[in-house]
């Protein structure tokens, strides 16, 4: 039997309603916000911007970036453990909050328990380079070569205690080898100097050196993903001179300690649709990252577990912060 007029008109103004009521509650809530613990345009702030837009169609809500950069992202990081566990204040965090648990001789807040991990984002390999003028071709060669001038050859680090430096700390832990390092402000001045052949190595983002290797500018000798890169078949991954050898940065998502598990749950379950969704995950496969969206207690059991091996290495190198 066909509807009456009436009666649909009447459904559509209910649905109307309906609608501009769930609109209207959505706009009265304030935005969500992402604190990130790095400038603006890096990949941290990258990884953030890509996620907020989904997030926030998943959620409903605004969801804005704020760049709260210093101390190695600990500005960030306080901030949100300090904030009220309503869902509203969330952290983008990187490699560094399992590095400075052991890097800093004391920190205001607990990188565990102050903290309610929500989903890795997404986890960046990085790639070993050398100037063109270093006798090594792959990482087995470097390795003989560096056995052979202990204290000869040298890194540029682009900042003190960060996922590039423990990278090549981690890399000279499990070899046996005598590398000096050099510090940089930033990773730009680093990699220059690189180029200039002023130093002879470094671990870099791909992103940061890619051009440079396609160039010849720069020798690509390994990269620290388990696998060998789709974007360099040609380039050992350290591993396979270096057992057991693996070091990638990760991004992920926090909220404050304290959350109630189903507020927790609704943020893990748009988070993770968001990074899993092909807008975001082509955006962070353009970046040379790979998507991961695992669940709540699998990043937590990541994160603790990247504290104790973070540890190791910064023992080892004797790191402090800048």
């Amino acid at each position: 039997m066909p509807t009456s007029p009436m009666i649909s008109r009447r459904s559509l103004t209910l649905c109307a309603v309906l609608a501009f009521a769930g609109w209207a509650q959505a706009q009265s809530q304030p935005p969500i916000r992402i604190l990130v613990g790095a400038p603006a345009g890096g990949t941290t702030d990258t990884m953030a911007r890509t996620l907020a837009q989904v997030l926030g169609t998943q959620m409903g809500r605004t969801v804005v970036v704020e760049n709260r950069p210093g101390a190695g992202g600990n500005l960030a990081a306080d901030a949100v453990a300090k904030a009220a566990p309503d869902g509203n204040t969330l952290l983008m965090s990187f490699t560094s909050h399992a590095i400075n648990a052991s890097l800093y001789p004391s920190l205001p807040f607990d990188p565990v328990k102050d903290f309610t991990p929500l989903t890795m984002v997404s986890t960046s390999p990085s790639i070993l380079v050398a100037h063109p003028k270093v006798p090594a071709n792959n990482t087995a060669e470097l390795i003989k070569l560096a056995k052979s001038k202990p204290g000869q050859l040298n890194f540029a680090i682009g900042a003190l205690g960060s996922s590039l430096h423990m990278a090549g700390d981690a890399f000279k832990m499990q070899a046996g080898l005598f590398i000096v390092n050099i510090p940089y402000r930033g990773t730009a001045p680093a990699v220059q100097d690189v180029l200039a052949g002023q130093v002879d190595l470094m671990f870099a983002a791909v992103g940061n050196v890619q051009t440079h290797i396609k160039a010849g500018k720069l020798k690509a000798l390994g990269v620290t993903s388990a696998t060998r890169l789709p974007a360099f078949p040609d380039v050992p991954a350290i591993g396979e001179s270096l057992p057991g050898y693996e070091s990638s940065a990760w991004f992920g998502l926090f909220g404050p300690g304290r959350m109630n598990p189903e507020l927790a749950k609704r943020l893990s379950d748009a988070a993770r649709a968001a990074v899993l969704s092909p807008e975001v995950k082509r955006r962070i496969e353009n970046e040379g990252a790979t998507p991961v969206g695992n669940s709540p207690q699998e990043f937590a059991r990541f994160v603790e577990t990247e504290i104790v091996r973070w540890r190791k290495v910064v023992q080892y190198a004797g790191a402090k912060p800048e």
